[in-house]
């Protein structure tokens, strides 16, 4: 479904005061690509770009409520999902939108930790849930540190091979020890993409991760395949981290 040619684009996510991540750097992002954005708000945090001091996670009953309306009036093919409280939350979530429409293409964007060190969730229950959720999603946007929790007793190589023989992974490279700023896309059927940095201007951006997610995503939904919309949704990130020097980027056309 469009509205003047803009497809609708769902961010189930935290909200962020200082609109550098979460929902309001997701919703920006899908209406500077040409998206109609919605969103569903799993967290109310309290932070900035330098300090982050607490998360209120919103009830359930009321994420419930949110979703249901909102596929009540608009279908969507593609959904984004950020932070949520637990497993229990993301996979009743997971599962409404794929009884809604089983052809939904859902990305998890699995934020473990902030960029100013909040930790979102217990690695021990993360490990025990992860095999459910990549089974339903189509994929799964880790960035470098966040790959080396979703199987901590596997090399990176084996967790990259374990992870994409269940879904798409487009592994964020921000985070690398080496080549850093290298991203990588895995899928299901062994096909391999890389994707080198483009510039040597780009500065640290807080929320860079949502925002280069939620490109991929908006580009999907703009009709791109998932290589295509990879490409686009890097080079899109890269123009927000060399907007300017500070640690909030400015969304760019």
């Amino acid at each position: 479904m469009f509205t003047n040619n803009r497809p609708f684009v769902l961010s189930i996510a935290g909200f962020d005061p200082s609109g550098g991540a979460g929902l309001l750097a997701d919703i920006k992002t899908f209406e500077n690509l040409g998206c109609y954005g919605l969103a569903v708000n799993t967290a109310n945090t309290i932070q900035n770009d330098i300090k982050f001091e607490a998360c209120h996670w919103t009830s359930e009953e009321i994420i419930t409520q949110q979703l249901e309306l909102l596929l009540e009036r608009f279908p969507l093919e593609v959904v984004k999902i950020g932070i949520v409280k637990n497993f229990q939350v993301l996979n009743k979530i997971i599962d409404k939108l794929l009884f809604k429409n089983k052809s939904i293409r859902v990305i998890w964007d699995p934020v473990l930790k902030s960029s100013n060190g909040f930790s979102f969730q217990e690695p021990k229950e993360f490990q025990e849930n992860l095999e459910s959720i990549l089974d339903k999603i189509f994929l799964v946007t880790p960035n470098f540190d966040e790959l080396q929790i979703f199987y901590s007793e596997l090399t990176m190589e084996e967790t990259i091979r374990r992870i994409s023989s269940k879904t798409n992974l487009y592994l964020k490279g921000g985070h690398r020890m080496a080549n850093i700023g290298l991203d990588e896309l895995f899928t299901p059927e062994g096909e391999y993409l890389s994707f080198e940095p483009g510039r040597n201007d780009c500065s640290e951006k807080h929320g860079s991760g949502c925002i280069l997610s939620s490109a991929l995503v908006a580009h999907l939904a703009l009709g791109n395949s998932l290589p295509e919309a990879a490409r686009k949704a890097k080079d899109y990130i890269e123009k927000v981290l060399e907007s300017n020097q500070t640690l909030l980027g400015y969304h760019k056309t």
